[in-house]
């Protein structure tokens, strides 16, 4: 008996060996294939410097959808089909302006850009003391003294924070909230510290939500140099008045599109992994890391598996999701129509922070999914995501959590540099390096083959 029970035990090691390397083979071909003959980073240059700026319902968003349909059909897709959507079309409308104002007369012009779904001031210009606002407790205490003012939000990145997406959690608040809780006390316009730990004076755009029940009010963010010397002018007592000038409105909803490709499962068809980014961004830069990234790295990794012969078991999806910058409406409507179709899906995978070196994957997921996750780090990280961290996801996948109760799982690169240029001008392709962007796909594309062989 404990002769046969020792030959059992060693044929099941044997065979787990065997597994092991056969997974380790294949992991190798992947990353031979997308770090030798990888299209990631040319795609990149097109769809940044041909395209451009791809804010939804902009004429670049239309170009890109056709970009991305026709690159899903040549990189092998069994099918492309466009998701319909309708998506706001929030337009800038000019040139945004600020300057400080003293009694003398002296004037400053401000580097600022008006945030993102944010209206605009009208013909003229909105001119107004300025009230220093460092926390909305801050704000609490101040609010008696706001009423005809601009606010000026200056709270800072906290530096002690490692993964700087925790900082830009802690910040973005004042962004986002910001107008409409000044708005609450009166206050007729508003300013925020730009949300990064950059060392330069350019502005960061993004999003920002008005209640209904206050009134919507002009907002701006302001480079970091501009907003220290503010802070310091304020802090020393001297009465400051602000001028803004922005153009911001909304036009009609435009439709737009999900576009999405296929790899047919042979076993479970109608089983679903689902990997994406999403493809539009906002129309102060070219978006290359933010998510131009993620969207190439998906397209990459249908690339690299078709180029490689694999017939995956589950049908895998590659997502490029419209209008997650200021609506989310495509990670919305593929969730919604995902649940009414009663489609089973068993993991959806988001690249959107950036293209900078593989560290680590996010999963939300129970402790069974997140302990099977965990165990194939040792094969994924040679490649450089060997961390797990729990919770997490991607924006646009973060409804079919919601829906369905699927697990999520995000891919997280190196994180410094991510703020210095998110949603700032200098989002440039000149800012992606090609080997960090194409081990970014190797590292998605080990998960995904994983998750494909054994299952969740």
């Amino acid at each position: 008996m404990k002769h046969k029970l020792f030959v059992a035990a060693s044929l099941f090691f044997s065979l787990s060996i065997s597994a092991q390397n056969t997974d380790e083979q294949f992991i190798r071909k992947i990353a031979d294939e997308i770090l030798t003959n990888g299209k990631a980073y040319d795609n990149l240059r097109t769809l940044t410097k041909t395209i451009g700026a791809r804010l939804a319902g902009s004429p670049q968003m239309y170009k890109a959808e056709a970009w991305g349909y026709r690159l899903l059909q040549q990189s092998g897709s069994d099918n492309v089909v466009k998701q319909p959507v309708m998506v706001p079309h929030w337009v800038r409308g000019g040139k945004d302006e600020a300057a400080a104002i003293f009694p003398d007369k002296g004037v400053k012009k401000l580097n600022v850009i008006a945030l993102g779904n944010s209206i605009g001031t009208g013909a003229k210009s909105v001119t107004a003391p300025v009230v220093l606002i460092n926390n909305f407790d801050e704000l609490e205490q101040k609010k008696d003294q706001v009423r005809g003012k601009i606010v000026f939000y200056n709270y800072k990145f906290n530096p002690r924070f490692i993964h700087t997406f925790e900082a830009y959690g802690d910040a973005a608040k004042y962004r986002s909230q910001g107008p409409s809780r000044a708005a609450r006390y009166g206050a007729i316009g508003v300013v925020v510290r730009s949300m990064s730990h950059s060392v330069d004076n350019i502005p960061h755009t993004g999003g920002t939500r008005y209640d209904s029940m206050y009134a919507k009010i002009p907002a701006v963010a302001v480079g970091l140099h501009d907003a220290d010397w503010l802070a310091a002018e304020l802090e020393k007592n001297k009465p400051v008045k602000v001028s803004l000038k922005t153009n911001g409105h909304f036009l009609p909803d435009a439709e737009g599109n999900n576009i999405i490709g296929e790899l047919k499962g042979t076993e479970f068809p109608d089983r679903y992994i689902v990997i994406g980014g999403h493809l539009d961004s906002w129309d102060n830069c070219e978006g290359a890391h933010d998510d131009g990234a993620g969207i190439t790295q998906t397209i990459e990794i249908l690339r690299a598996l078709k180029a490689l012969g694999y017939r995956p078991r589950h049908t895998i999806r590659f997502v490029l999701f419209a209008n997650e910058e200021n609506g989310v409406r495509g990670g919305d409507k593929y969730a919604e129509l995902a649940k009414a179709r009663n489609e089973k899906h068993v993991l959806a995978i988001e690249s959107d922070a950036g293209g900078f070196t593989p560290r680590a994957f996010s999963v939300n997921s129970n402790d069974a999914v997140f302990e099977k996750v965990k165990s194939w780090l040792q094969l994924i990280g040679p490649y450089g995501c060997n961390e797990l961290i729990r919770g997490g996801g991607g924006t646009d996948i973060a409804p079919l959590k919601e829906q369905l109760g699927i697990p999520l799982c995000g891919f997280l690169p190196d994180s410094q540099r991510y703020f210095d240029i998110h949603h700032a001008s200098t989002d440039t392709f000149e800012s992606v390096n090609k080997r960090e962007l194409e081990l970014g796909a190797v590292n998605m594309a080990a998960l995904i083959y994983l998750v494909d062989k054994y299952g969740l």
